[in-house]
């Protein structure tokens, strides 16, 4: 598959330009520094993004790319491609209608959310060995379950203490105006130390605001983590943990 811009319809250029400006209205005082810096590597504005560009940049900044997949994929082709420095994305953009919420990630959260941070090469070397882990196990339901939520909790929400403050990298946040705000100054969800054991521990959530969020001190924080989310996974395997998913609402 690839993105053939000319298909991308006037709806879908002013969701973006709309989706652009309300995030980075808040996002300067809101986001990881690793973050912002990406946005500007990668030169993204107002515009929806070519992606034969972003993978010039991304290439030579960390030998990451972006793959263009349909949507949801499964987990052995989402695990393999990853590992292999292939970072899974959408083309399709959500409605006006639909600004606010949607059930399936669309391409401004792929793109908009995650490709920032595949300029930092921690960070990077953190995805590339957690998914490389999980293709491992990938026929071990239990491990797959805990791998996701440390996907979950870190790639997608999660935040990072920074000098200025707690700062958000997760890309279900950065990628969402009311959970940014919810994320960082509500009272309403915990907040815990990143520890891998309570990570893959914790369920997660996919039709609200999460419950509780994880805070890293760096990227290295995270790569350094491998060795001891390989252990873990390893242990799983070999004595059958059993790790039960949340159960999800049924979208209708």
């Amino acid at each position: 598959m690839e993105q053939i811009y000319s298909n991308y319809t006037d709806e879908d250029f002013k969701v973006w330009e709309l989706l652009y400006h309300r995030q980075m209205k808040i996002l300067p005082e809101m986001a990881s520094k690793d973050y912002l810096d990406g946005l500007k590597i990668i030169e993204f504005n107002e515009k929806i993004p070519k992606f034969e560009e972003m993978n010039i940049i991304l290439t030579a900044e960390t030998n990451w790319k972006v793959y263009v997949v349909p949507g949801l994929i499964a987990d052995k082709e989402f695990f393999e491609l990853m590992q292999n420095r292939n970072f899974c994305a959408t083309t399709w953009l959500r409605k006006m209608k639909e600004l606010d919420y949607l059930e399936e990630p669309d391409m401004f959260h792929d793109v908009f959310g995650h490709v920032p941070l595949l300029t930092n090469k921690a960070f990077c070397k953190f995805l590339e060995e957690l998914c490389r882990i999980a293709s491992d196990y990938i026929d071990n339901k239990n491990v797959i379950e805990a791998i996701a939520r440390i996907y979950w909790f870190t790639v997608e929400f999660g935040l990072i203490k920074e000098e200025k403050g707690l700062r958000i990298y997760g890309a279900g946040i950065l990628s969402s105006s009311g959970e940014c705000e919810y994320s960082l100054f509500s009272n309403e969800p915990k907040r815990f130390p990143y520890d891998v054991q309570h990570v893959m521990d914790t369920d997660y959530i996919k039709h609200k605001y999460q419950e509780e969020y994880f805070v890293i001190d760096s990227y290295e924080q995270l790569y350094n983590s491998i060795p001891e989310i390989e252990a873990k996974a390893k242990e799983i395997h070999e004595k059958g943990i059993i790790i039960k998913p949340a159960v999800q609402p049924q979208y209708k």
